[in-house]
């Protein structure tokens, strides 16, 4: 299975948004945002869900626990 941060890069790609917009959505800096990118942190609860709204898919996609969207 695809892992989290793997699966945000290609969902934010495809919607073609930058890190920085991403980042502000959530109300923190880029650099933690790139963090969950890179692997090296993973988002609480809140920014977790509230990704997943952003993107329109089930936290369970977002985290790979299944490859269905919605």
């Amino acid at each position: 299975m695809i892992k989290f941060d793997e699966r945000l890069k290609e969902l934010r790609k495809e919607k073609g948004v930058t890190q920085r917009e991403i980042a502000e959505f959530l109300g923190i800096k880029t650099r933690p945002y790139q963090n969950y990118e890179s692997g090296d942190r993973r988002p609480d609860y809140e920014k977790l869900v509230a990704l997943a709204d952003y993107f329109d898919v089930t936290t369970d996609y977002l985290l790979g626990r299944t490859d269905r969207r919605g």
